[in-house]
């Protein structure tokens, strides 16, 4: 949604009386500049300035590593939290990829300082499902490795952060993988050894969604994450106006104001034919309108609300999601993805694998890659799968499989993200990593964390384009540039460009046909590299007149969250590079040719 799309839903939002509304961190500030052009820091402040201190504006941060992947400084931490509370927001959600809670002091300690308050969460995820062990391996003893994501585990994890300070705890279930009867379990866990607000976040992929808030609100937690009927459900978080439904009948008040929610979904309706088909389509199909506060639910729909709740209230699993589902499949909610939910893993990671293998023309691998992701997981220390481990894992099982098909030993590719991930460079994870694998992965024996005292900033030049000025000219631009650096450097010189373009007389306009001056057209005679799927150059290896073998890497293309190797089929001569560093490109585009 782009700012004016944004506008026209605030007032009706500062009229809702929601406890907190997430509106930036995660992928907002990387993707406002990237598709939209706009400001990060404008779209915080504007909303800030309309919804007040109404509700709480909430984002979402990695910790140490904020957006980004890589681990920042103390002085950039510091810069990041005190900008954020002064442009408005009021809650920093703070989780970190592995559980590691040395990952999250430094953002909990600097929210908390400038006035905010650190909601920590704990990445909620499941063991694998091992294969079964084989003949040979039940003849030696061996077994499948014990559990590690317990309720003690988490229970502990949040424990360490609300004695950091943390002045709420979210059970953060990315993957939608949690179902109704876990939920309550950890909830009563977390509220019995806790003084501090509990909050369930989800996702309704899998579809456990619906019923596993419905047996977290029944359990006694704190605060549920919904979205807005027109966006809810499916990839998203249950709809509110279902949980309204519910609280109503268990006679819990929610102080929201749903009539002005009812106006917010007038203007969603509009906006989500606005937006990009892709989006919605066939996998998130509008579902059939309903204003709980004016309409009343059939007789059999309304029965299926009490039958939930008792069930819920019973503990009885099967039959709280089987009504809960009734109650999504009357309005037109998108169906579980049973392969997610067999698969145990993201959905977005399993796309990423899907892409993967397509690029590669090697679809017909990917149930081995998905058999092999336990194995994968486990050598790496049993991450948690969410964003970035999540891509990690599965884009090393793709490659796993990839050496297996040619022959090649395991872990012949890896991508420099599980090399760092092996090494120590993210943080400690849930288990141990095999000395013996990490030096066969890394070269080193020892974990290695990554090293903050090498940090380097990023460069901040003059525009001579721009009139000389700088690229960031003040230290939310500084951050921008550090979080995201090739995105905010397109953004800001744009920005710059514009501005200084607007300050000076305008030049006649170029006549149909003709090329901009210093531009010409290329024309093509050789073999060419193409880009394998869409995404963002972020590096070139070779420049025109450069050697190159068929084989070698030429260019490296972000695409997904993960960097992509981009190689040459042909050897010969860079005639010409038809892309520049951080410009984004579609599938199939040409990116240079080789003669």
């Amino acid at each position: 949604m782009n700012q004016e799309q944004i506008d026209r839903c605030l007032p009706f939002y500062k009229d809702a009386n929601f406890y907190a509304m997430e509106v930036w961190g995660g992928a907002v500030p990387d993707s406002v500049m990237r598709y939209l052009d706009e400001n990060p820091w404008t779209r915080l402040e504007t909303i800030h300035k309309a919804v007040g201190d109404v509700s709480k504006l909430t984002a979402l941060s990695r910790g140490r590593n904020l957006f980004g992947y890589s681990p920042y400084t103390d002085e950039i931490i510091d810069g990041f939290c005190r900008n954020s509370i002064r442009s408005g927001l009021g809650i920093m959600r703070i989780f970190d990829a592995l559980n590691d809670v040395d990952n999250v002091k430094s953002t909990v300690k600097y929210v908390k300082q400038y006035g905010g308050i650190a909601d920590c969460a704990v990445c909620y995820t499941v063991d694998p499902k091992y294969p079964e062990p084989g003949f040979w391996a039940r003849l030696t003893g061996k077994s499948a490795p014990k559990p590690v994501f317990t309720d003690a585990y988490f229970l502990d994890k949040a424990r360490q952060m609300a004695a950091l300070g943390a002045d709420m705890i979210t059970i953060k279930d990315m993957s939608g993988l949690i179902p109704p009867r876990r939920v309550a379990t950890l909830v009563r866990l977390l509220k019995k050894n806790l003084s501090v607000p509990v909050d369930f976040h989800t996702h309704c992929t899998p579809g456990y969604g619906l019923a596993s808030v419905l047996s977290a609100i029944i359990a006694g937690v704190d605060v549920v994450d919904t979205n807005c009927w027109y966006f809810a459900e499916g990839t998203g978080a249950p709809a509110i106006e279902l949980i309204h439904v519910f609280c109503k009948k268990l006679g819990i008040e929610t102080g929201v104001n749903m009539e002005a929610v009812a106006k917010i979904n007038t203007q969603l309706r509009d906006i989500r034919k606005e937006l990009n088909q892709s989006v919605f389509g066939v996998e998130k199909p509008e579902p059939k309108a309903f204003n709980p506060v004016t309409d009343t639910l059939p007789a059999e729909i309304d029965a299926l609300f009490d039958r939930a709740i008792a069930a819920a209230q019973h503990d009885d699993e099967n039959a709280t999601i089987d009504a809960c589902r009734k109650i999504e499949a009357y309005f037109g909610f998108p169906a579980p993805n049973e392969l997610v939910q067999k698969a145990e893993i993201p959905g977005g990671m399993y796309s990423n694998m899907v892409a993967q293998l397509k690029q590669l023309k090697a679809e017909e691998i990917l149930p081995r890659a998905m058999e092999l992701i336990p194995s994968v997981r486990l050598a790496a220390g049993l991450p948690p799968l969410v964003t970035p481990t999540s891509q990690i894992v599965g884009a090393q099982a793709v490659n796993c499989a990839l050496d297996e098909k040619a022959g090649r030993p395991m872990y012949t590719n890896k991508s420099s993200q599980f090399v760092g991930l092996v090494k120590g460079e993210y943080g400690k994870t849930p288990v141990k990593i095999d000395p013996e694998f990490r030096f066969k992965i890394c070269g080193v024996r020892e974990e290695t964390p990554y090293d903050t005292s090498k940090y380097q900033m990023q460069p901040n030049p003059e525009l001579p384009e721009a009139g000389g000025v700088k690229l960031a000219a003040d230290e939310k631009e500084v951050l921008l540039l550090e979080l995201f650096p090739l995105v905010a450097k397109t953004f800001l010189t744009n920005m710059k460009v514009k501005a200084y373009e607007a300050s000076k007389p305008a030049e006649p306009a170029a006549k149909a046909g003709e090329t901009p001056a210093g531009e010409t057209q290329a024309v093509i005679t050789g073999n060419v590299v193409t880009a394998p799927l869409p995404g963002r150059i972020i590096e070139l290896k070779v420049k025109v007149g450069d050697a190159v073998k068929a084989g070698q890497e030429v260019a490296v293309l972000e695409a997904m969250k993960m960097e992509n190797a981009i190689t040459s089929d042909f050897a010969g001569t860079v005639k010409q590079i038809l892309v520049r560093q951080g410009q984004t490109v579609a599938t199939d585009a040409v990116l240079m040719e080789i003669e």
